[in-house]
């Protein structure tokens, strides 16, 4: 009984001090181009990088497929980000909105449960029709963007009625 108040104890100064993990601690992510290595995660199975300047999304991200929400808003990303961002089964919500992208991968229309997605102001010209794919999605941001309408018709198509589709 003793040995166990000692260890309530010293786990609380421990974590008074800040040497236990917690929920609520940063998890680390690999510097990307004028990104901040650091950075903080508003819940467990949320990331936002919005605002680091990044070119491409790091490497690491694509691993954490416990991920619900990911933010890479206000960067500089270019050209589409890579294929692996199918990896994040579980993704809600993917704001990539206010970057240079100039397309979208196909993988994204694998992510099944997205119902939040935010292309806005990119150079989008174009648009895959597995975006079509998405049964979950609530919400499609593409405003700012000098896409075919031909493509947006083929990919509403096959959204659910109702999806707010933000032009």
């Amino acid at each position: 009984m003793k040995y166990r108040m000692f260890l309530l104890v010293a786990s609380v100064l421990l974590l008074g001090a800040g040497c236990l993990p917690t929920s609520n601690q940063s998890n680390s992510v690999p510097a990307e181009t004028g990104a901040t290595p650091e950075v903080k995660y508003t819940t467990e199975n949320s990331l936002n990088l919005s605002g680091r300047k990044l070119t491409r999304v790091p490497e690491d991200v694509f691993g954490q497929t416990n991920l619900v929400e990911l933010d890479l808003s206000n960067n500089q990303l270019t050209n589409a980000i890579q294929s692996q961002i199918g990896n994040l089964k579980n993704l809600k919500i993917l704001n990539l909105s206010n970057n240079q992208m100039t397309g979208v991968p196909a993988e994204v229309g694998q992510l099944r449960y997205l119902e939040v997605l935010d292309l806005s102001y990119n150079q989008l010209t174009g648009l895959p029709y597995e975006l079509g794919n998405l049964k979950n999605l609530k919400t499609l941001n593409i405003s700012g963007n000098n896409y075919s309408e031909l493509d947006l018709k083929k990919i509403q198509e096959g959204l659910p009625v109702g999806v707010n589709i933000i032009r």
